[in-house]
């Protein structure tokens, strides 16, 4: 029997930065659950972002996990161990140039942590099912009326760097 937990998530912005909203399907074996949620003003790096970490943080206890992104950003810092680096140079990509999304980079390495975590990347509008779901799910939220405030992001206390939005 599989014990695996699969994670899919997504991230969406109406302009960039602009409301944004996140979607996540978590399917373990026969059961699934979704997740979404949305801000006023961010950006779609910091939805993909932040999908992770809500779909991570929903697990209980610690799990063998699979999360599936079309994220190539989230997938490729995670896989090739960019945020780990980025973390342990204070946050910095290079002299003068630091990391943006600090905030959500470290949240998702801590729970990353707890979890064994294999990043898949699944191209986005592919047909992808939960894929698809996701986005579906993340675009609702980004169009919800009264979203709260991505604090981190509207203090601009996310400092650009080359992959800025």
């Amino acid at each position: 029997m599989d014990n695996t937990v699969q994670i899919y998530t997504d991230g969406a912005c109406k302009g960039n930065p602009g409301p944004g909203g996140y979607g996540v399907v978590l399917v373990s074996g026969r059961h699934k659950k979704e997740l979404s949620g949305g801000f006023r003003k961010t950006t779609n790096n910091r939805m993909e972002l932040l999908a992770c970490i809500e779909g991570l943080r929903a697990l209980n206890g610690e799990q063998h996990v699979v999360l599936t992104s079309d994220s190539k950003y989230v997938v490729n810092a995670m896989g090739k161990g960019w945020a780990k680096r980025w973390r342990s140079n204070g946050w910095k990509l290079s002299p003068g140039k630091r990391a943006k999304n600090s905030d959500l980079w470290k949240m998702l390495l801590d729970l990353c942590s707890k979890h064994r975590v294999d990043f898949q990347w699944v191209e986005g509008h592919s047909g992808h099912p939960e894929n698809e779901r996701c986005d579906v799910l993340a675009v609702a939220a980004s169009q919800l009326s009264e979203l709260p405030v991505d604090e981190t992001f509207e203090k601009g206390d996310t400092p650009a760097d080359l992959f800025s939005l």
